[in-house]
């Protein structure tokens, strides 16, 4: 009878163990430069004013570099200031002329994706820029979906332009997404964007370290930047998460969306 019970025993802690391991999950692989067990890109949009007169003095404060998607239109407003950033090192991208977005938004219908066609995206993509090369002397490799929508045109007609900013761009980015990109299988053409408008540091600081767990890329969108105010960055939060990404035993590598995406598209060869 003992011989029995220390083999029944025996069977229970391995049918134990191997649970276990299966319910772990395997080690994440070393994918990041440096030691970096996570990789983080801040990304702003519409060139609105407080970016570059609170934002990139900020980031210059803590040397972290961001991603601004611009419009034409506004950075005519703080030209210097523009071309401050860039030779900061801050990035700028293409966030069309128009910001069409859909027709069910007041404000958007006199330019509703709806009435769009690839076409006419197509134009005002080129046409944003050689703007952007004339105003700024760069010409953007990274785009964001304005309101995140990636349509034109209504429906049997309706049309995916995903495909256009993959020909034009490195890298599209989305808006309001729920998670972080995954550097080994993300599409560049349609990068996730997390809101960090309206948010505190210790909201953000859970989606940075669960990213940690699998290696992936947080890319967080906002627009303003100011103590408060509807769709606005908060200061207190930059700086605090630029502190902690900025400390090395956080293990962040914190770079604009275009230098994380060259190096995953270099790594992924």
């Amino acid at each position: 009878m003992k011989s029995l019970s220390y083999l029944l025993s025996f069977v229970i802690l391995l049918t134990i163990t191997h649970l276990s391991a299966a319910q772990t999950p395997p080690a994440t692989p070393a994918f990041w430069p440096e030691g970096k067990r996570v990789a983080l890109s801040l990304s702003f949009d519409d060139a609105r004013l407080s970016q570059v007169d609170v934002g990139t003095k900020l980031f210059d404060e803590y040397g972290v570099k961001a991603t601004f998607f611009v419009l034409t239109s506004s950075v005519s407003k703080r030209l210097d200031a523009w071309k401050q950033a860039i030779a900061n090192g801050h990035e700028i991208g293409n966030h069309t002329e128009q910001h069409p977005c859909s027709g069910n938004f007041p404000w958007a219908k006199p330019k509703a994706l709806e009435e769009y066609t690839l076409d006419k995206m197509k134009s005002e993509l080129i046409r944003t820029n050689k703007a952007l090369e004339e105003q700024l002397g760069i010409t953007p490799r990274v785009f964001a979906y304005p309101c995140g929508q990636t349509f034109v045109g209504r429906g049997v007609n309706t049309k995916s332009y995903i495909p256009l900013i993959a020909e034009l761009f490195s890298v599209g980015r989305g808006w309001l997404d729920e998670g972080p990109n995954d550097p080994t299988f993300c599409d560049m053409a349609q990068l996730t964007g997390m809101e960090m408008d309206g948010k505190e540091f210790e909201q953000i600081l859970p989606i940075i370290e669960n990213a940690k767990k699998t290696g992936h890329w947080v890319v967080l969108a906002g627009h303003e930047v100011g103590e408060s105010g509807n769709q606005t960055a908060r200061v207190a939060m930059l700086r605090k998460l630029c502190e902690y990404a900025q400390n090395p035993a956080n293990g962040v590598w914190i770079a604009p969306i275009g230098t994380v995406a060259k190096y995953v598209q270099e790594k992924r060869k």
